[in-house]
């Protein structure tokens, strides 16, 4: 496989801007190869619907600005949505576990939970916080306002939840345990 299909396929996983340190760290590259690669694939995607933003320090996937309109269209169809069984309980656990990495979340749901995240995040019920080479989810000030709670714990049965989750998360690691020996 090419660089440049490394590239895209690495940026089009994260769905975010990705250092371009990281990058050239991940894919085992030079200032020099990971630029020109960046200039082969904004070339090549200018073809189809999706972009490369690039700034100084980051690159990042998008959805071309010619297709606005329609992803416009899309975006106020999925609010429209009742968020669903997986919206509310992906949304449960960054409740209360959060600030929470997507990993830790797929690892609890035990299911990719990229699109149900973005999901919730262009609802405004959660934000995306840069910690490290990732990101963390919490719910918005906005999300608990309208829950009628002023911080997360105030939540009912806060702690007997947590200790629920806690007790699963054990069981969890507890069998991936064993599963591995």
């Amino acid at each position: 496989m090419t660089l440049e299909q490394q590239l895209e396929g690495v940026l089009f996983y994260k769905a975010a801007p990705v250092k371009k340190p990281e990058l050239m760290r991940l894919l085992d590259v030079s200032d020099e190869s990971l630029t020109a690669a960046l200039q082969r694939l904004a070339e090549h995607l200018k073809q189809g619907g999706t972009r490369l933003l690039e700034t100084t320090n980051e690159v990042q996937l998008v959805t071309a600005q010619e297709l606005d309109e329609l992803i416009d269209g899309m975006r106020k169809d999925e609010l429209k949505r009742d968020i669903g069984k997986a919206g509310a309980e992906t949304l449960a656990i960054i409740l209360y576990r959060g600030p929470i990495g997507r990993a830790e979340i797929d690892r609890i749901r035990g299911v990719n939970s990229a699109f149900i995240l973005r999901n919730l995040l262009v609802r405004g019920l959660i934000e995306r916080d840069q910690a490290g080479r990732s990101y963390t989810f919490q719910t918005t000030p906005a999300l608990l306002a309208h829950l009628g709670v002023t911080q997360v714990t105030d939540l009912p049965d806060y702690e007997q939840v947590l200790n629920q989750l806690e007790a699963f998360e054990a069981e969890q690691e507890a069998a991936e345990t064993e599963q591995t020996s």
